[in-house]
């Protein structure tokens, strides 16, 4: 039985809970991640997403009628249309395979064998569990097995996997699994920061505090490989 589905009916002040909201809510604040692939129905692209665009139109114009607010407004009446663009073509355009991008390798000619670091990939994220931003940056390693990637597709790897609803362990192992494969290696490490909104914009509304996952693969399991990777993230390269 999964864990969301109901266990157990009680009764409290006469009301009946389902213990399934429990665990929810329990879930809920504390990220828990349950696989490392992002969970997608099988029929997920049975649809265009044209037609889906459609749908979550007339769904989230029914969320704000519920809510109360006047859709003839000139301010609100077009947003239904605009969040429905915004989900399927930008903040989470990462959950369709189709939008993945494209590698191209290139012979490492330069047989430039030690560690290649891009720091500080920004990226902006959606918390599965209250669909509020994340807001953070990758920092990615790997070492050559005799090709290279240009730098521009790390950047959007770590976009595309960022643009789907995520939690932040997840993020990680996804870019990592995803680099090793393309490169051929297991030379890889993946470091992320980040601001979750679910933590600062509500519950219990911390705004200073951040995030920080890893992915350690191949030779960054050892700790001289794995000190000099954290080593680099301390440079100071702004210019």
């Amino acid at each position: 039985m999964k864990q969301n589905e109901t266990l157990l009916n009680i009764q409290l002040n006469g009301d009946k809970i389902e213990l399934s909201d429990i665990l929810i809510d329990e879930m809920g604040d504390n990220h828990v991640s349950t696989s490392v692939d992002t969970p997608l129905r099988e029929d997920a692209f049975n649809i265009s997403d044209e037609e889906k665009m459609k749908q979550i139109e007339v769904h989230f114009k029914s969320i704000m009628e519920i809510m109360g607010l006047d859709l003839t407004d000139d301010s609100l009446k077009g947003t239904p249309k605009r969040v429905a663009k915004m989900y399927i073509q930008e903040i989470f355009s990462g959950l369709n395979p189709a939008n993945k991008p494209s590698v191209a390798l290139f012979e490492n000619k330069y047989k430039y064998n030690e560690m290649l670091v891009e720091k500080n990939i920004s990226f902006y994220s959606n918390c599965e569990h209250h669909f509020v931003p994340i807001i953070g940056k990758a920092h990615v390693a790997y070492i050559s097995n005799g090709k290279v990637i240009g730098l521009s597709k790390l950047n959007r790897l770590v976009q595309y996997y960022a643009k789907r609803p995520q939690v932040q362990e997840r993020l990680t192992m996804q870019i990592g699994k995803e680099l090793q494969k393309v490169l051929g290696t297991e030379d890889v490490a993946i470091v992320i920061d980040a601001k979750h909104l679910c933590v600062a914009s509500r519950g219990v509304e911390d705004d200073t505090s951040s995030t920080i996952t890893a992915f350690y693969g191949g030779a960054f399991k050892n700790e001289d490989k794995k000190n000099e990777f954290l080593k680099y993230l301390e440079l100071k390269t702004e210019f």
